[in-house]
């Protein structure tokens, strides 16, 4: 059933003014996700509604994109209504309190790593369609953070879920959510120190004495599709 705006949607309110918060004070890395933070920050007009499952055919959802200590594979979840793989994340709920809980929560619930840490800052929002077997779920507007874990925590698999397997980022699953790239690159880019190898360039640098350590270039984020 669809609830209308400001019917029953009151335990909603605190979620609903802290995603306005969140996406109002974050920037976007290019004009393709300032165009969905656009798009995000209106829907967010309608009120509460609009962060609740309940609220409408299309909704505010929170993912996770959980990497490895040395980002260079990626936890994901084989989706049973979806039948692909994806990052975690799924609806808000009312005692979420925030965009960060409601995605720590998700997280933990479906990678089954009860001590993952989300990081708070957003890295990525995408918007897509759903197909017949989400019911009334028509469109998610999902709001991503990221995480990361030791590829040696153990991690389980949730009544939503056919498997959670770690992959790695340059050789992702068939049938593989086609953001996932792009997010992916956005987290990475997010997680990787300042004040390391620019983007395309090659490691070690000439002149770099034999045995020192070697790190991988770092892609930069694509722009998320819409």
């Amino acid at each position: 059933m669809t609830v209308p705006p400001g019917a029953g949607t009151a335990a909603y309110l605190p979620v609903w003014s802290d995603a306005r918060e969140v996406l109002d004070g974050w920037a976007p890395p290019d004009a393709g996700q300032a165009r969905l933070r656009g798009e995000f920050l209106a829907l967010l007009e309608r009120g509460p509604a609009a962060v609740c499952r309940d609220g409408g055919p299309a909704h505010l959802t929170a993912g996770v994109i959980v990497l490895d200590t040395g980002l260079r594979h990626v936890l994901l979840t084989h989706h049973r209504k979806a039948d692909a793989w994806f990052q975690f994340g799924g609806h808000l709920e009312a005692g979420d309190g925030t965009l960060h809980a409601a995605a720590l929560r998700e997280a933990r619930e479906e990678s089954g790593i009860a001590s993952l840490t989300v990081l708070a800052p957003v890295v990525h929002l995408d918007r897509h369609s759903l197909p017949a077997t989400f019911g009334s779920c028509r469109e998610h507007l999902d709001v991503r953070f990221a995480a990361v874990a030791d590829p040696t925590s153990r991690h389980a698999v949730s009544e939503e879920s056919l498997d959670v397997r770690w992959w790695p980022i340059e050789a992702l699953p068939p049938g593989a959510g086609a953001d996932l790239g792009p997010l992916i690159a956005a987290a990475v880019a997010r997680l990787t120190p300042h004040d390391e190898v620019p983007a395309t360039t090659a490691w070690p640098p000439e002149g770099t004495p034999p045995g020192a350590p070697r790190r991988r270039a770092v892609t930069r984020p694509r722009t998320g599709r819409a």
